[in-house]
């Protein structure tokens, strides 16, 4: 296998058929595994990310693509959309991925590169067990843990999905939107063009930051880079109906939205949001539960999957899980045993919720007590 090393991906129209055509020949074919998430992660995260796109080749064919990255202090490697994707990986068939992540780390060998941090790597890949002993043939530490739980709605068989749907209309949601109807008509709208989007944006990112504001949490949407990459996706998928602003409306005003995709059999719930001036009719339940009574008509339609994040509304609409890990493999020994510690840590931490409240308490202290000292920056 030849590898090629760039670190700019090329906008061309041959690279991005030949990648997204090995894409649907992975186990689970995902869209954040396509070309065209590398290239608006490339456009969006230009001054933050330097690409190291390692592309494997048989002959002229391509068999293998790995985006991944370094930050700006150029300190560690990992993979490009890890701030982005739900699920990253090697897109390689599953029998050439050894091959591949093998020829990879080669690579990376002679790059020096001395820390390689990859997230929301899917378990139940061929990757873990490939990327293990590669890592350690190529003189790596390999630290792998579970990292996020994902759950999804297998939406099964044709009775299964009828009696989904029963149950998705039931007394409850028909009391919610008829508390909303008391205000308007409530509609329900899939917005897919890429000028649909544009115009529809503004609204759907102001929702998202004073929902996270009014909690007294920072919405990944204040950033421009993040809201410059939705504006990327909607424009390089735009054609293909794989992006998808779902929302939710009474009368002309939306008061929930999704940013979400329709890609290989999965509808992706990737970035929901609502009005919150609308909270107690549960909007966003209202929504989601829509977009699963659609997706159970729909032909070839297997999953939604609801994505990262514990939120506890997810657990009444999801039927299956996806693990997914975090892997961090370094040359140096003791950076290997500290990465160790501090996630055992913070494991500790998070099953005591008393020992955390404890721990939290004595660094606020530490914190104010190094402020109100004269000296100490």
């Amino acid at each position: 296998m030849r590898i090629v090393l760039l670190r700019k991906i090329p906008d061309e129209s041959s690279l991005r058929r030949q990648w997204n055509d090995l894409v649907l020949r992975m186990e689970r074919p995902e869209v954040f595994y396509t070309c065209e998430w590398a290239l608006a992660m490339q456009s969006a995260y230009q001054y933050s990310l330097t690409p190291l796109l390692f592309l494997g080749y048989e002959g002229e064919d391509l068999v293998g693509a790995a985006s991944l990255a370094t930050d700006a202090a150029k300190e560690s490697v990992g993979f490009l959309a890890a701030t982005t994707a739900d699920y990253c990986e090697f897109v390689t068939h599953p029998h050439q991925r050894y091959e591949f992540i093998d020829a990879v780390f080669a690579e990376l060998r002679k790059l020096k590169a001395d820390l390689v941090a990859l997230a929301s790597l899917p378990e139940d890949s061929a990757t873990p067990v490939a990327l293990q002993a590669a890592a350690e043939k190529h003189g790596f530490h390999v630290y792998m843990r579970p990292a996020s739980l994902c759950l999804q709605v297998e939406l099964g068989s044709g009775e299964q999905r009828r009696q989904m749907k029963s149950a998705l209309t039931g007394k409850k949601n028909l009391r919610r939107l008829r508390n909303m109807e008391r205000e308007g008509p409530v509609t329900f709208v899939h917005l897919r063009s890429q000028a649909q989007i544009q115009a529809a944006l503004p609204e759907f990112i102001n929702a998202h930051v004073l929902r996270f504001r009014s909690t007294q949490r920072v919405s990944v949407l204040s950033t421009p880079e993040r809201r410059l990459f939705l504006e990327e996706l909607a424009r390089r998928f735009s054609g293909s109906e794989v992006v998808a602003l779902s929302m939710l409306l009474i009368g002309d005003r939306p008061v929930a939205w999704n940013y979400g995709f329709q890609f290989h059999g999965s509808w992706f719930w990737y970035q929901p949001t609502f009005d919150s001036r609308q909270e107690e009719n549960s909007p966003g339940q209202c929504l989601l539960s829509r977009i699963v009574t659609e997706a159970c008509d729909m032909e070839g339609m297997k999953v939604v999957d609801l994505g990262l994040g514990a939120e506890g509304y997810k657990e009444r609409f999801g039927n299956s899980t996806r693990q997914t890990l975090d892997v961090t493999m370094t040359k140096s020994w003791s950076r290997h045993l500290r990465e160790i510690v501090r996630y055992r840590a913070a494991s500790t931490l998070k099953r005591s919720p008393k020992v955390e409240s404890t721990v939290r308490r004595l660094l606020r202290r530490l914190q104010t007590g190094r402020a109100a000292t004269p000296g100490r920056s």
